[in-house]
């Protein structure tokens, strides 16, 4: 097509605004403003005062933050955490194969399991296990009383609680998963077993996550009730000092910004595990 060809096409007519068309403005939001500079204020008031606080003793803080006996308390309680974790799940998953079988019995006892261990509170379970020798003064011809230390009755009080939670976090997960992937898998002839294990898990992990995340930080603050039974965890370890020395804010804090960090490093893994889960939808991020 020649220049001049294109010359003659005509073009469409602009059309003029109207003079009196509406102009978009912005809405301004000086409530919304006004409410950050008050909430702003206040933290920095409430910030301030602790600082400058003198009853806080930063210096003591400062002193035993990392004394060699809150670090040992604080590695007991990271693997008491761990440790809890770990077994809770393994049961917490059998548990939740259990509500989601077939078989009316298994689940029976997989509801039942739950029911019991969310109906007590986790310190009566502690201490029930804690006395428990009363009940049973030998087992296997051994006294009770020697056989459950009390880092061992934390261990079993602990598990035995989590695992309610995490079947409940497994189950929801598993029924996440489309019906159709286990159909498929039902399909390709693959065993219980691997159906299990290689299409129902890996896929309902990605609901698993988020809620496994937040049992792990609330069962590492949950650790610091170990105390009762004098497992000489993180907080123990700061009453015992304190018992000695007296100065309960200042251990008091210790405590606190140990369990501050090791929560915001664990939300941190969290994050990442959650974003790696997501790959493929529109929540990755």
């Amino acid at each position: 097509m020649s220049s001049d060809t294109l010359a003659k096409v005509p073009t469409a007519p602009e059309i003029p605004e109207p003079a009196d068309a509406p102009r978009i403005v912005p809405q301004r939001r000086y409530g919304q403003w006004a409410a950050a500079v008050v909430v702003l204020a206040l933290l920095g008031f409430a910030v301030n005062s602790v600082l400058r606080n003198e009853a806080f003793h930063w210096d003591v803080v400062a002193d035993y933050v990392t004394s060699a006996s809150i670090l040992r308390g604080l590695w007991l309680t990271l693997w008491l955490t761990a440790v809890v974790m770990v077994l809770g799940f393994a049961l917490g998953t059998l548990l939740a194969a259990f509500r989601l079988s077939a078989n009316p019995v298994l689940r029976a006892v997989g509801w039942g399991y739950v029911w019991l261990f969310r109906s007590i509170p986790i310190l009566v379970q502690l201490l029930l296990w804690f006395n428990i020798g009363a009940l049973y003064p030998q087992v296997l011809g051994v006294k009770t009383v020697d056989l459950l230390s009390p880092v061992a009755v934390a261990i079993i009080g602990l598990t035995l609680h989590e695992a309610a939670y995490a079947a409940e976090v497994v189950r929801g997960g598993i029924l996440s998963v489309d019906r159709g992937q286990i159909e498929a898998a039902q399909a390709l002839g693959l065993s219980p077993g691997r159906r299990w294990w290689r299409i129902v898990l890996p896929q309902a992990m990605r609901a698993i996550v988020p809620p496994a995340g937040n049992m792990l930080i609330g069962t590492l603050k949950g650790t610091s009730i170990v105390s009762v039974i004098a497992v000489n965890d993180l907080l123990f370890s700061a009453q015992l000092i304190y018992h000695r020395t007296y100065q309960v804010i200042p251990l008091l804090m210790v405590a606190t910004l140990w369990y501050a960090v090791v929560t915001s490093l664990l939300g941190i893994g969290q994050h990442y595990v959650e974003r790696h889960y997501a790959r493929g939808t529109e929540n990755a991020r």
